[in-house]
């Protein structure tokens, strides 16, 4: 019913008059058919709301009076006899302010119908405006933040990284000094140089994982062979990164959420679930590129859906913003189960 009303709203106004007068035609016939014994009266409200609701309220009373006519003209043509005039004329008089009654109030409750639909336009226009709008500054907000990132991680190359090293010069020439003095506290100079080595190495990791290399196809495998290898060395942990059929990803801001993805998955594996091995896998099967991050940890709690952390919606929200779907599950033989799965159209 919804979509005829919808077909015939589509319809010119000629059609519609046309409709109407065959409505009241047809009417008309079945009136005269039925004979002047029978009230057919009421089937004229078919013409007479069809014009009201698709045509307007001016052409409704126009039909109604037309129904009147057509109703007294087969009466009379099918044998009524009035004792005089004045009868058919009364009766046409109610009937005719009957129709217009109810056109009249057919009119307003059309009015009412389209003044609603406006409405609902209007308010469907804004809410998407507003998310549309939201979806943006989200956007902006991510941008924002992964700029940032990259900047710190610069600094911390460039910056922190040189001083560690000219410190490490400086400790070496300590101790070559010391050597040459025959002094006890060359070792100790040695191992001071030793740390701030470590402390290079440990702060070249970390910028790697806040600004990792350039986001596109090889440089995502790139980072995340990276990232797993810096993950072994630092935490001491089995951290495997597996891709069979590596995914043709155009789009930097992709490959970085799907990045950003697995980073926060590790961390939460690392905070949580206290693992001795994670997998980390890139694949794209059958039109679909698949990332998972799997881990042999303690696994999720009871009430892990009740009391999902701000880690965990900032991946599902990741995933929504290039078209992928993400789900987080218990392992089967233990630890959890993060995928983050998205079609070969949202990566170009």
């Amino acid at each position: 019913m919804t979509k005829l009303i919808q077909r015939l709203e589509r319809c010119s106004r000629a059609s519609l008059v046309l409709i109407a007068l065959a409505f009241l035609a047809v009417v008309g016939v079945l009136d005269y058919l039925t004979g002047f014994e029978i009230s057919f009266s009421i089937f004229y409200l078919l013409s007479i709301g069809f014009a009201v609701w698709f045509v307007g309220r001016g052409f409704g009373f126009f039909i109604s009076v037309m129904s009147v006519i057509v109703w007294e003209m087969g009466d009379l043509a099918a044998g009524a006899h009035y004792p005089n005039i004045f009868i058919p004329i009364w009766n046409g008089v109610i009937l005719t302010g009957f129709y217009f009654i109810v056109v009249w109030l057919l009119a307003n409750l059309r009015a009412a119908h389209l003044e609603l639909e406006h409405k609902v336009q209007q308010r469907t226009s804004a809410l998407t405006r507003e998310i549309a709008e939201r979806e943006r500054l989200e956007k902006e907000i991510l941008e924002v933040s992964e700029r940032e990132q990259r900047r710190i991680g610069h600094d911390l190359h460039d910056s922190l990284c040189q001083h560690w090293a000219a410190t490490a010069m400086a400790g070496q020439v300590l101790g070559e000094k010391l050597t040459a003095r025959s002094l006890p506290e060359a070792g100790d100079a040695k191992a001071l140089v030793k740390l701030v080595e470590d402390g290079i190495t440990l702060t070249r990791n970390l910028a790697h994982g806040i600004s990792p290399l350039e986001m596109e196809s090889e440089g995502l495998v790139t980072a995340f062979r990276e990232f797993a290898s810096n993950l072994s060395t630092i935490y001491k942990i089995k951290c495997i990164f597996e891709c069979d059929s590596p995914p043709i990803i155009e789009d930097p801001g992709t490959a970085t959420h799907l990045y950003r993805i697995a980073q926060e998955a590790v961390n939460n594996a690392l905070r949580h679930g206290k693992p001795k091995q994670i997998v980390i896998s890139l694949s794209s099967r059958k039109g679909r590129v698949e990332l998972t991050v799997e881990d042999d940890g303690t696994g999720l709690a009871d009430d892990w859906q009740k009391t999902r952390g701000l880690g965990a919606r900032i991946m599902a929200h990741r995933a929504a913003m290039i078209g992928g779907v993400l789900s987080i599950e218990p392992n089967p033989t233990g630890g959890t189960f993060v995928r983050c799965l998205m079609k070969d159209k949202e990566m170009k």
